[in-house]
């Protein structure tokens, strides 16, 4: 069978139209502009295998430019995944449908991670190409030798974020990571010369990587780059000249084919002009039949991996199996429960990034498939352990990365490694910079990555560095965020177990909140099970006849143990709730919540930031006390004296209300 590459486009280029406009809702120019560069890709290039779309050396495609989504579903209907039928592509946009405005990662389908913000695609390749070379190290390039391929948009390099990740790519000399540039020069406002006048040339070769152009219209120019892209020792970006919304007689070259579907009579135009006589979404039978020929030599490719993979070494194939969390999970446990043992009869006074720092450094000897790193600021968010091996382009072996002042780049490429399989990326900053971190952070959560993002430096405590490093409203913002585990630990034993609660989160991102100032030891008794599982649980209860239900989490659980002292000795019996995660307590049931608050009591919410989110626990004559206002510089306890997070001033403030 001879089947044109033309012709193969065309079935991309028009699917994607004809999805556009039963939606009246999408973006065809970009799929029909790179409908040949993703083609020459797929037909001779990419190694993939539809009937296991989670085989670990496939080469990883990103559309980075997510709203060209069409163009993702037309390549995995025709090369033949399971997942996405015709009747999804013609359900595109709809409820319920995987063809989604935007691609969703949805595991073992071919879509392999969420995009639509444009530059975060970009910025998980970089996370997938060091994981690749982690696998790389670990088990031999016979096992591992795929490359992650991505196409990218005007738009996407617009992006800070696009600076970050391919900054630290070429830094790192991710060989394995091609990026296809699609230099339509349109954007929906117009032409990109409105905003943008770049040299993509000199900006790239300055980041380390090699940069090539070519018309992304030309067969040959097209698998000439993807050969020399695939013997470089750097990253490559190839500059894809093309025409958004190429076949269009009135709307090609122009913003009018971006964001808006062609119509019927342009339609009607471009079926002439590049002569597919066929009606909407029907792809004549050979060129379909070529399309899963094309899906199905990855069969075969798998198949001759996998006869490599038993002819290794036999600590090889038991390491591979190794590199899974699951093992781990009992020894965890175990670890966890022999360390609160220790603490608590040595009962340390320390900060609780401290506190972390001592847990990294055991799980760094318990799992090898944890993955550190920090956006600068290492020795402050004490992410970095006496255990910790660099990961650099000299090694690719190492466990931890320096990700540079890039908190953005950071938290998108710990996605790319959370996505790659069975790695669990951690990674530090200080919580006020988790402003930069959020959009990523949005996106693991929405597709339920592993991901653990450590924010030290979590309040005013943090004192002389001012208002514009201390965080308010970051708390309240991250727990807004739907399938975000947000813990603030306030002791080492609570910082133990909600480390542990995250590694055991295979569902979600979680959020450890740190501060940078040393608290007291706040556990009472010896406890072996994970009380932080259940959200909140009894620190203290001065009484069982006590009237006062006082909540707080992290540096303030002393604070309000504090205050139980303060109104004893007023005569009035109180008892201490510690809540490292609301999130998990909401989750609990509605007897266990009911004995924790105890609604007939007076509850006390203490928390030194905004107190917006406390306020579901609290009935009308509750009191919620935090701070609704920008902290100052000087040290840490004068700010809390300054803002009134006292124990005499919280006590003063409880007497006062029950005596009404």
């Amino acid at each position: 069978m001879n089947i044109k590459v033309s012709q193969l486009s065309n079935a991309i280029r028009f699917l994607s139209i004809d999805a556009v406009q039963k939606a009246n809702s999408g973006h065809p120019g970009m799929p029909m502009g790179m409908a040949d560069v993703a083609t020459v890709l797929f037909k001779f290039h990419l190694r993939f295998n539809p009937k296991n779309p989670s085989w670990i050396n496939r080469d990883r495609f990103i559309l980075s430019a997510g709203h060209g989504s069409m163009l993702l579903y037309s390549l995995l209907y025709l090369t033949g995944y399971e997942k996405i039928k015709l009747e999804d592509i013609k359900n595109f946009r709809q409820l319920n449908s995987i063809c989604a405005g935007h691609p969703e990662y949805i595991n073992n389908s071919g879509i392999e991670t969420t995009t639509g913000p444009l530059g975060q695609g970009l910025a998980n390749s970089v996370g997938l190409a060091i994981a690749s070379e982690i696998y790389k190290k670990k088990f031999g390039t016979k096992i591992i030798n795929h490359k992650t391929y991505v196409i990218a948009s005007d738009g996407d390099l617009m992006e800070g974020i696009s600076h970050e990740s391919m900054s630290l790519a070429g830094h790192l000399k991710l060989k394995n990571l091609i990026v296809f540039f699609d230099n339509n020069k349109i954007s929906i406002d117009g032409s990109t010369s409105l905003s943008v006048s770049d040299n993509y040339k000199k900006r790239f070769e300055s980041y380390g990587w090699n940069f090539l152009e070519i018309n992304g219209h030309s067969e040959k120019q097209i698998n000439a780059a993807i050969k020399k892209a695939n013997k470089s020792n750097k990253p490559t970006l190839i500059s894809c000249k093309t025409v958004i919304g190429f076949g269009s007689p009135n709307k090609s070259g122009k913003s009018s084919s971006h964001g808006s579907p062609l119509g019927e009579d342009e339609i009607k135009l471009v079926r002439k002009k590049l002569n597919w006589s066929h009606l909407p979404f029907e792809i004549p039978e050979d060129i379909l039949t070529e399309w899963r020929q094309i899906g199905a030599k990855g069969e075969n490719l798998e198949k001759d991996w996998l006869k490599e993979l038993n002819k290794s070494r036999a600590n090889i194939k038991e390491n591979f199996n190794q590199f899974n969390n699951k093992i781990y999970r009992d020894k965890l446990n175990e670890l966890i429960t022999l360390e609160k043992e220790k603490y608590f009869k040595e009962k340390p006074e320390m900060a609780t990034r401290q506190c972390s720092m001592k847990v990294i450094e055991l799980l760094n000897n318990l799992m090898p498939n944890l993955v550190g790193g920090s956006a600068d600021l290492s020795g402050s968010n004490n992410t970095k352990t006496s255990n910790s091996i660099i990961f650099n382009s000299k090694n690719y072996g190492g466990n931890y990365i320096h990700y540079g002042v890039r908190e953005h780049g950071m938290a998108a490429a710990m996605n790319g490694i959370a996505l790659y399989h069975n790695l669990i990326p951690y990674g530090g900053t200080f919580l006020i910079f988790s402003d930069y971190c959020k959009p990523a952070i949005r996106l693991s959560a929405l597709m339920g990555l592993r991901v653990i993002y450590i924010f030290s430096h979590d309040s005013i405590g943090l004192g002389e560095d001012g208002p514009t490093h201390q965080p308010i409203e970051h708390l309240s913002g991250l727990r807004a965020i739907p399938n975000l585990n947000v813990f603030r630990p306030a002791d080492i034993n609570e910082t133990l177990e909600c480390w542990e609660a995250s590694l055991n989160n295979e569902k979600g991102p979680s959020a450890i909140i740190l501060s940078r100032q040393k608290l007291n030891y706040i556990c009472k008794f010896p406890n072996k099970v994970n009380q932080s599982l259940l959200g909140a649980y009894e620190v203290n209860i001065s009484s069982h006849d006590n009237k006062v239900t006082i909540i707080a989490s992290g540096s303030e659980v002393e604070l309000a143990l504090s205050t139980q002292e303060q109104l004893k000795e007023l005569g009035i019996e109180s008892k201490v709730v510690s809540m490292p995660c609301q999130e998990l307590f909401d989750q609990q049931s509605e007897e266990y919540k009911s004995k924790i608050l105890e609604d007939d009591n007076l509850i006390v919410s203490v928390e030194a930031g905004t107190v917006c989110c406390w306020h579901k626990y609290l009935k009308k004559d509750d009191i919620a006390i935090g701070i609704d206002k920008f902290g100052k510089s000087a040290p840490y306890k004068e700010i809390y004296e300054e803002m009134n997070l006292t124990s005499l001033k919280i006590a003063s403030i409880i007497q006062k209300k029950l005596r009404k």
